[in-house]
């Protein structure tokens, strides 16, 4: 055996900037190297484009623009791209390196993933094509290879924009369909056009595979799978592996639904219903372990993997559109892509040629050779060459007998998840099969809609048969209970066990339910709602009291007072001063008129008596000087005039003296 060649690129350092340390894998555009950014010191993954591709000027310039708006997507589940650039013949682009593995090689290990797994797979993934496809770009080529899961868990997509890239470079000239044979969704094989529900569709056939460990469309050659794309919708999960659950079932159906309206609008929609989808399932529907596939399935439709990471990892096809119109399967095709060649894998990059024509090999005109040459044998060939047509046709008979016996009487079921009875019982009925409706509660899908058949779509029913349809009555409700009269903790207990919540607590004043006791709900006791909704409660603080006047009591007398109407009593730490004697109640909180409940309570602040102040001595002073002079010291003023001199000449509290604050004092004025 031929030693292996050394790659040329291993050992240099591209841009002055990336030294290459090692060749990682060969695709179909490009080869990835793991290499050193010696400027910023950092392992970066190094993708270097084909010298075919980056030979061509359109190319390059298509790939860089594409490189730099793939370059602007900023998020934690998207392989970040950090510099592009050009080192003579070499077109390069640096990423981030993730240490880890791919979707892929989890698939080739394991096989099928418990539904759980492979849920907190998809979720990153959608997250990181959801912010891609608001930011208006497309990545066009989803699929295992490009799900990477680091060392530490994270999952993040790689080659965003480079599929656009190669796409416009290859398409004006061949008018070929970009994109991973297995993922390609049939409007990009039937116009070669992409949207974000085509991303959709790659990532319902990835949930597939993951949970089924294989792919739902097999075959020797790429056109022999882009033919089933086109022709064959994608089969329930549960057909292969039948304890799968019918809300994965329904994910994976509306995903890859052939018709691109009729699938989520994009990746942010996706993720939305992938989420209420996990949270309908229990945690043995999440943990169950991956069951066996149904028999005959796995080898019909798992497509074998190879196991050269050097030709599969970051492999992108290039297909020819031209499919036979008129034949049961298309033409296989051959290889041009690195590495091509016989009984290579239909997921590696391939062009398919148009079929060759279909006119007989002219035969050259026989010549005579004379006796005992082929002239002479003439009769015996005719007899034996209709002996053969005739074994022929007697084949082609039995064999459309059988086919008649064993499939011509059947056909597949029809997709009908997601429309309204009314559409589904018509496009059964357009199929030539009967309809048995059945009704459930669901989830998320809205009253009237169907969430399930039997059987599932995809499977083989007889041409007559009949199909049971699941029709829905919307999601599942629960009546609010009556809770007037019951208690604060016993309404909390009665909501949880009619799967409600309680929400806000509110108390208003009632004269005929007891305090702590609920008054009311909103909504009202009887109202239908949704299990796990939120009822507002509002509980009694009893009978409405006034406040009544304690000031100037005792405290043993206010206490007395208080509690006989049913108030609680609170007697504050600190004493004032006021104008009510030392011991009695200088002021209430709330005050007198206020309204409170029984079981309130009404806080006490004790006087500690008058503060008294010495008074001043205002005689001689003009009146308005000594009624300032008296007020600010704290005294009310009193004024007698005798004669209209202005002046004071007596005052009733003598100067010096102390009295209370607050007091009156009268001054004297002639």
């Amino acid at each position: 055996m031929d030693a292996p060649l050394k790659d040329p690129l291993v050992g240099q350092t591209l841009d002055g900037r990336y030294r290459v340390l090692a060749r990682v894998a060969v695709g179909g555009m490009a080869t990835v190297y793991r290499a050193m950014d010696t400027r910023l010191d950092r392992v970066v993954a190094l993708k270097v484009m084909h010298l075919s591709l980056a030979g061509d000027p359109t190319f390059v310039e298509r790939f860089i623009r594409e490189a730099k708006s793939a370059a602007r997507l900023a998020h934690p589940n998207i392989v970040a791209v950090y510099d592009q650039g050009t080192d003579g013949t070499y077109v390069y682009l640096a990423m981030e390196y993730i240490q880890g593995c791919t979707l892929r090689d989890l698939l080739i290990q394991r096989g099928a993933l418990q539904p759980r797994a492979v849920l907190d797979v998809l979720e990153p993934v959608l997250a990181a094509l959801g912010a891609a496809h608001r930011a208006g770009l497309i990545h066009r080529d989803v699929k295992p290879e490009n799900v990477l899961i680091g060392d530490d868990g994270r999952v993040k997509v790689a080659d965003f924009g480079l599929v656009r890239a190669v796409d416009s470079q290859t398409s004006t000239s061949t008018t070929s369909v970009m994109g991973t044979v297995s993922y390609l969704a049939p409007e990009q094989i039937e116009h070669g056009a992409a949207g974000t529900t085509s991303d959709v569709y790659a990532c319902g056939v990835m949930l597939f595979e993951a949970l089924t460990g294989s792919k739902p469309h097999g075959g020797g050659t790429p056109a022999q799978v882009l033919y089933q794309h086109l022709h064959r919708g994608v089969p329930a999960p549960s057909s292969r592996v039948s304890t799968l659950p019918e809300a994965l079932d329904a994910l994976v159906l509306r995903a890859t639904d052939r018709e691109p309206t009729a699938r989520p609008a994009d990746a942010v929609e996706l993720l939305h219903e992938v989420r209420e989808a996990r949270a309908a399932l229990s945690d043995s529907e999440l943990d169950t372990e991956p069951a066996t596939a149904l028999p005959g399935e796995a080898a019909s439709h798992d497509d074998s993997e190879a196991t050269d990471r050097h030709r599969q990892d970051h492999d992108t096809a290039v297909l020819s559109r031209r499919l036979p119109a008129d034949r049961g399967t298309p033409a296989t095709g051959t290889g041009t892509g690195a590495g091509s060649g016989a009984g290579r894998d239909p997921e590696h990059t391939s062009f398919l040629p148009p079929l060759p024509s279909m006119a007989p090999t002219a035969e050259p005109e026989p010549r005579d050779q004379g006796p005992g040459g082929p002239w002479s044998r003439i009769g015996r060939s005719r007899r034996a060459l209709a002996a053969i047509v005739g074994a022929v046709v007697l084949v082609l008979v039995l064999g459309a007998g059988v086919w008649y016996i064993n499939s011509g009487q059947f056909t597949q079921t029809p997709s009908v998840l997601r429309l309204t009875q009314s559409q589904a019982e018509q496009k059964l009925d357009e199929a030539g099969l009967r309809v048995k409706v059945s009704r459930a509660h669901h989830a998320t899908v809205d009253r009237g809609r169907v969430v399930a058949t039997d059987p599932t779509p995809g499977s083989r029913i007889r041409g007559n048969g009949t199909v049971t349809i699941t029709v829905s009555r919307g999601p599942e409700v629960v009546k609010v209970p009556q809770l007037k009269g019951v208690p604060l903790a016993e309404a909390r207990k009665r909501l949880k066990s009619a799967d409600l919540a309680a929400a806000t607590v509110t108390r208003e004043f009632s004269d005929t339910v007891k305090r702590g006791a609920v008054l009311s709900t909103d909504p009202k006791a009887g109202s239908e709602r949704r299990p796990g909704s939120a009822v507002s409660l509002v509980v009694s603080k009893g009978e409405q009291l006034d406040v009544p006047s304690v000031t100037g009591l005792t405290e043993e007398e206010a206490r007395e007072e208080l509690t006989e109407v049913g108030f609680e009593v609170k007697v504050a730490s600190a004493r004032v001063h006021s104008e009510e004697d030392s011991g009695t109640v200088a002021r209430q909180s709330p005050d007198e008129g206020a309204t409170g409940a029984s079981g309130d309570t009404v806080t006490l602040t004790l006087s500690k008596g008058p503060e008294m102040v010495e008074v001043p001595d205002v005689v001689g002073m003009d009146e308005d000087e000594a009624v300032q002079e008296l007020e600010d010291a704290g005294f009310k003023v009193t004024v007698r005039r005798f004669f209209f001199t202005g002046k004071v000449f007596n005052q009733s509290v003598d100067a010096g003296e102390e009295a209370a604050k607050g007091s009156k004092v009268t001054v004297y004025i002639r």
